[in-house]
């Protein structure tokens, strides 16, 4: 018999929790984290993480006037890279769920004089409020693993895509080789959350966040997710020995 109480819970980290809750818990995480999240990224990753953003941008061949959506886009990193690219006459929407990230996001833009091609929208990847065939482009940096249902999102996705348009997720991935994932694991369970400490004073967010990256589909599963979806063309590259991953794939 179906066991329905585990149908209705999914992980939150190394958790399982009700599904109708991890929203909420992933959302105090990103109040929590949002003022040093920027700081953290790169401290984390090095700057890394700003070559692999750079990578998807050089990926997604954006046009001038290009309808762009920046999903889960937080602090605004790719929608400043976009907004570069598709002109006065296009548009990138940033939207996210979490207010404190959103608001840091639209600050930093505008610091910038990022004014007039840019719209900020709170909403859930689950539920998207644009029409059917609205954006030529879907860009989702490191933010489809901490979504409730990935295979809903990945559905609203393709609805508001347009036909012939491009879907890039980047997020992290399986290391492939057995050296470079042993010392992965030491540096993420032992390093990084002592680093969220000092810097963010929050240990238990950043033990969270590694532990998400664990849960988070390996390459090979998530292409195959994306395929079920109904997009076409869907191929992968793996960065830093697949410690970062850009999929990507046409509607």
């Amino acid at each position: 018999m179906k066991n329905k109480h585990k149908d209705d819970t999914t992980h939150f980290g190394f958790q399982n929790v009700n599904k109708h809750i991890k929203s909420y818990l992933v959302n105090a995480i990103f109040k929590t984290i949002a003022t040093k999240y920027d700081l953290m990224n790169d401290c984390m990753s090095f700057g890394i993480h700003r070559l692999w953003k750079h990578f998807l941008i050089c990926q997604s061949e954006i046009f001038y006037g290009c309808k762009v959506l920046d999903l889960a886009g937080g602090t605004g990193d790719l929608s400043i890279l976009f907004s570069k690219l598709v002109g006065q006459t296009g548009i990138v929407v940033l939207l996210d769920n979490n207010t404190e990230m959103l608001k840091i996001g639209r600050k930093k833009l505008r610091n910038l004089g990022i004014l007039n091609n840019v719209q900020y929208i709170q909403a859930d990847a689950e539920a998207l409020p644009f029409a059917n065939n609205t954006f030529h482009r879907i860009a989702v940096s490191f933010g489809l693993r901490n979504f409730t249902n990935k295979s809903a999102a990945l559905l609203e996705m393709y609805r508001v895509l347009n036909p012939g348009g491009k879907l890039l997720i980047l997020d992290f991935g399986v290391p492939i080789f057995k050296l470079l994932s042993v010392l992965y694991d030491l540096y993420s369970f032992h390093v990084i959350p002592k680093i969220g400490a000092i810097i963010a004073k929050d240990m238990k967010s950043y033990q969270y966040l590694i532990e998400s990256i664990r849960m988070h589909p390996d390459q090979e599963t998530l292409k195959t997710m994306i395929a079920n979806t109904g997009f076409q063309d869907i191929k992968y590259i793996n960065m830093t020995g697949g410690i970062a991953v850009l999929h990507y794939a046409y509607k």
